[in-house]
């Protein structure tokens, strides 16, 4: 199989989400050790890192609210940033069309929140023909209560992603998986 040059996109993992009432830092600390693995680790391989950021017209993801910044804790000097307003990081962004112009043909995705931008990016792209790895260890999500009362806790939220999106839209991948898939192809 000849090597398809690839990207590592880092969705929303930024200062916005710590405002919301859904916060929980205990979710947080393995997020962030696997979200700065996989960082690093691209940054070794050479692989280009792609910082996207929500923003909104108000609230804690509205760009003058100082809150629209990496989170604290990661390590990130992105070699590009993008912009979003929708959930998919391929509308309106520009990054498809430097992912194009790059000739990028793998994402890694990763970021926050698992169920909703995350696995709408991968979705998106892999309609529109990129090769997705799903860093599901290195996505952060919050549990999430259904309309019947039911809660669902992270890590079911993060199962089910998995469960659909396996085998349509992405590979499920560890971050060693990810990384290493890039060296063996190298």
């Amino acid at each position: 199989m000849s090597e398809q040059k690839a990207a590592l996109l880092v969705i929303d993992a930024q200062e916005s989400f710590r405002q919301r009432s859904y916060w929980n830092p205990a979710e947080v600390a393995f997020y962030l050790e696997r979200q700065q693995a996989l960082i690093d680790g691209a940054r070794a391989a050479g692989i280009p890192v792609v910082r996207i950021l929500h923003v909104d017209d108000d609230g804690p993801f509205r760009l003058e609210s100082g809150h629209v910044r990496t989170l604290e804790e990661l390590r990130l000097e992105p070699d590009v940033t993008f912009h979003k307003h929708r959930h998919s990081a391929l509308v309106g962004s520009g990054l498809d069309v430097w992912l194009v112009e790059n000739g990028i043909r793998r994402l890694i995705v990763s970021g926050i929140r698992t169920e909703q931008c995350c696995e709408t990016t991968t979705r998106h792209a892999s309609d529109l023909g990129w090769d997705v790895d799903f860093v599901s260890e290195a996505t952060l999500t919050f549990p999430m209560t259904h309309a019947s009362g039911e809660t669902f806790d992270a890590a079911a939220i993060r199962r089910r992603t998995e469960l659909v999106l396996a085998g349509r839209f992405a590979r499920i991948v560890t971050v060693e998986e990810a990384l290493a898939r890039r060296a063996l192809a190298a």
